[in-house]
């Protein structure tokens, strides 16, 4: 297989992107692992197909760099959209499907506004919120975020009750000036620490307001990797709409791989 890749970053947090259009990629989890391994393939949180779609610009398939198919990633999302403009698909706005269903998007020169599932419910524990953005996600509420054991504590919390094998991603926020948050996630299926989580951040953002944390609906949050906003409304049924996670999707650069069994 001889294909040509096109590497993206949204905030520190990078993936392979494929024009899959012509559905001639084999979706092996072995072949994508090696891809996205960073000492023995190309490098990359994540490998992305961009691919036809009957009712949107296009479809977008995310797999995580352990090379399985995995739920909606929000930087990802973001530098699809970058991708699909640079391809010459798009303009300044664009729909497109993801495995949670159809996302929206608005492009500026330098960020990109995506439109996020809503979430129709929060759960409220003694340590911690969770809830679904897209992807799941446990938010836990920190004094000082940079002094957390990400890699350590977010692996004991992702495997352990009651996640288990299936897991939940895991964020450590901490508040800052009033209404602003940092934060730091472990995600699944990487296995680390990433620069930043745009499902984790969206649903730092929604914890710290549910949680009475912060008192505003659109909230600026730094992750790591760069600076990324949310906003949202909160329904009459308790649960949040029109969410819409704002930051940096680049191109970095693009070549070509072939994988040799």
């Amino acid at each position: 297989m001889n294909l040509k890749f096109y590497k993206y970053q949204g905030a520190g947090n990078d993936f392979m992107m494929i024009d899959d259009r012509a559905q001639v990629f084999v979706q092996r989890q072995d072949i994508i692992e090696r891809l996205c391994d960073r000492h023995f393939g190309i490098g990359a949180d994540g490998l992305i197909l961009l691919q036809k779609d009957l009712n949107s610009d296009f479809k977008m398939v995310y797999f995580n760099s352990d090379g399985r198919e995995s739920t909606m990633c929000g930087n990802g999302g973001r530098c699809i959209v970058r991708f699909a403009q640079d391809l010459g698909l798009i303009d300044s706005q664009t729909s497109f499907e993801a495995i949670d269903g159809l996302h929206e998007a608005v492009l500026e020169k330098d960020k990109i506004h995506l439109k996020m599932s809503n979430v129709s419910q929060v759960d409220q524990f003694p340590s911690h919120l969770f809830l679904n953005t897209g992807s799941p996600h446990h938010v836990e509420f920190v004094q000082e975020v940079a002094q957390v054991d990400v890699k350590h504590k977010g692996n004991q919390i992702r495997y352990g009750v009651p996640y288990f094998d299936e897991g939940a991603n895991v964020n450590f926020v901490e508040v800052i000036d009033g209404n602003a948050l940092k934060i730091r996630t472990y995600e699944r299926g990487v296995e680390d620490e990433t620069l930043a989580c745009g499902t984790g951040i969206t649903a730092a953002a929604i914890a710290a307001f549910e949680s009475g944390k912060i008192s505003v609906d659109e909230v600026s949050v730094s992750a790591v990797g760069g600076e990324l906003s949310v906003r949202f409304e909160k329904n009459s049924s308790g649960g949040y709409e029109n969410i819409w996670l704002t930051g940096p999707a680049e191109f970095v650069f693009e070549g070509n791989f072939e994988v040799r069994n």
